[in-house]
């Protein structure tokens, strides 16, 4: 499965978070255990992947005892972030979920120091402040104080430390190995992480309705394929510091859809802040932008 390079980058990413700000409202719309969607979300994606990997690759690839034991760090660490933010969803809004799930530039722009030496200039930390301002206002009459609420938002937060580790990882491989294999690998490794907690749990792993088999089919087309495959592709391209910015731009998106398909309010606070979250991103891609005019000139 290859995307054609005609395709620019920035469009590539908003259909990538399009996608996976679909999968919040899929999940609030389901009652099957979320662990049991997640790995089947995974799992369904790596079939449908696999007539598309190039195995022949595989004896060309440089990667070192290392570089595959990341490559086995993201798989678990994607799997487990799965595991966090899908049962977020279970106790706590859309919103609120997804605005903790904002805070991952941060997390990645920290982890790019350390790992890659990579440094933000002070535009782009504004631009990024102002988006994850709007963030913090799209939320801010939305968090519950309640237990569940509480619950809900400290799985959020563990899931977006996993999610940016899992980036982070990515980028790190992403000039050894071939996308399409890379994301087999780590689909497959998540999803079995995911099948050890069912397992564990003596939850069903095959007594579901057709209607339940097709929400996992459209898990893994929708926000896997088409959300969480494109994002491992820009890596190369991008960088985890551009893609994770861009994903900040998923709660708005998905307070829209939630919204449009489950009937929730949209609030003032949720506009305002969703106005400024995109004035944010949009200054912080023109900023890159301009840098890689300048470079290129």
């Amino acid at each position: 499965m290859k995307i054609n390079k005609p395709f620019h980058p920035y469009i590539l990413l908003f259909i990538a978070i399009l996608s996976v700000s679909i999968s919040s409202i899929m999940i609030k719309s389901s009652d099957t255990p979320t662990s049991v969607a997640g790995m089947y979300r995974l799992y369904i994606s790596v079939i449908i992947m696999l007539p598309f990997v190039p195995w022949k690759m595989l004896r060309s690839l440089e990667m070192n005892k290392k570089d595959w034991s990341t490559v086995f760090l993201a798989g678990l660490f994607l799997g487990l972030y799965f595991l966090f933010w899908m049962e977020s969803l279970v106790y706590t809004s859309v919103a609120s979920s997804m605005v903790i799930l904002s805070l991952q530039p941060l997390f990645v722009m920290m982890g790019s120091y350390f790992m890659f030496r990579e440094r933000a200039n002070i535009l782009t930390i504004l631009c990024l402040i102002a988006a994850l301002f709007g963030s913090i206002i799209i939320a801010w009459g939305d968090i519950g104080v309640s237990k569940e609420a509480l619950i809900g938002d400290g799985l959020s937060l563990l899931g977006t430390i996993l999610v940016s580790a899992y980036m982070l990882a990515g980028q790190k491989v992403s000039h050894k190995i071939d996308a399409n294999l890379y994301s087999v690998i780590v689909f497959f490794l998540g999803g079995s992480v995911m099948l050890i907690y069912n397992l564990l749990n003596n939850y069903s792993l095959i007594e579901y309705d057709s209607s339940d088999w097709m929400y996992f089919f459209l898990l893994a087309v929708i926000p896997t394929i088409f959300g969480q495959y494109i994002f491992n592709l820009l890596l190369k391209s991008m960088g985890a510091n551009t893609v994770s910015v861009g994903i900040i731009g998923e709660p708005v998106l998905a307070i829209i859809l939630a919204y449009l398909f489950l009937g929730e309010i949209i609030s003032v606070f949720q506009f305002i802040g969703g106005m400024i979250t995109l004035f944010g991103m949009g200054m912080y891609f023109w900023a890159k932008s301009l840098k890689y005019t300048v470079a290129k000139y």
